[in-house]
Parts: structure tokens; sequence; C-alpha cells
């Protein structure tokens, strides 16, 4: 299940990812301020994002997602409700870049960069 699809603003890439509103639902913060997202990369690679319930936004983990994909301002990133037992995630996170094919505009699946 979808539970986010965000196009990056700047602040999103140089300093945290502002979480949406209505997709912190999805997060379960049992009355902490903060939980941490146990999410499955494209490249199988499980990570650890926090999301800061006071402020909606995603820190601790963002940035070295952020480096290891290349994400620019403009991309796209969605995030899936999807348990992978064997790893412990809780979610799926896939970036995606816009691409021009045969003259219409699409979205293409970012590979991991470094």
């Amino acid at each position: 299940m979808e539970v986010l699809d965000k196009e990056l603003k700047p602040t999103d890439t140089e300093h945290r990812f502002s979480f949406p509103t209505r997709s912190l639902p999805y997060v379960d913060v049992a009355g902490e301020f903060s939980a941490d997202l146990r999410v499955k990369d494209s490249s199988g690679e499980l990570r650890v994002i926090r999301c800061n319930k006071r402020h909606g936004e995603l820190s601790r983990g963002w940035r070295r997602y952020v480096h290891d994909y290349d994400l620019r301002v403009g991309d796209r990133v969605v995030l899936l409700a999807e348990e992978d037992h064997r790893l412990g995630s809780q979610f799926r996170i896939e970036a995606k870049r816009r691409i021009i094919l045969f003259g219409r505009e699409a979205w293409g699946d970012l590979p991991r960069a470094n």
C-alpha cells in the first residue's frame, strides 16, 4: 500500500524530508516524539530512517539515502507499506527520476549510485 509519493523540494535534498501530514497515520509513534522507520531500498538494503512526529520530517538516515541514490530536486520518492519478515522492514522506499521517453514524460526507477 502506498504511504506517500512526493516530488522532492530543495529542503528535502539538502536538509531533511518533510513528511506529508496525511501519511503520518501509517507511522507508529505511539506517544513518542519520533519513530525509526525500517525501510528496504531498491537494492534490498535495510535502512533505518527516523521520522520526527512533531515536525513531520525524516531526519537520521535520510541524508545517507539522498547521497546513495544521488537524489535531486524534482526527483520523486515513494514509500510503500510492505512487511519483509526476513529483513524486519516495515516499508519499501523507491527513488524515481523524470525521463522523456519517445516524447512523453515518464518516471524511471533510480538505481543506487553510491
